[in-house]
């Protein structure tokens, strides 16, 4: 993978993992906030964005929710800001992997 994204400290043996494996990025980066983390090795990220409305010529906030491989180097939890980038399909449903993690989630409950 190029220095585009700082490589993790962690060390793992995903080959699926586009630092320690061998699956090429490409493609669209996108930027949101992980959903869910209860598939295996897969995260639910949802992508906000601004979609115009042609009739009344203004913006509405929409959103959509897409599944990116989450290798165990990065290992997003629920609640992180993370960058996604599209590869290969992976399975029916997952075509892109999580390469940064932007800010990780607060941890509440912390008496």
């Amino acid at each position: 993978m190029s220095n585009m994204f700082p490589k993790p400290e962690k060390e793992c043996n995903d080959p699926r993992c586009p630092f320690h494996g061998n699956l090429k990025v490409r493609g669209r980066i996108f930027e949101g906030y992980v959903v869910s983390d209860k598939m295996q090795r897969t995260v639910v990220v949802r992508i906000d964005y601004l979609w115009r409305d042609k009739k009344y010529k203004r913006y509405e906030k929409r959103s959509s929710k897409i599944k990116a491989h989450n290798p165990p180097c990065l290992d997003a939890k629920e609640g992180d800001i993370v960058k996604i980038m599209e590869t290969r399909p992976l399975a029916k449903t997952v075509k892109f992997v999580v390469v940064q993690i932007v800010k990780r989630a607060e941890v509440a409950g912390g008496e």
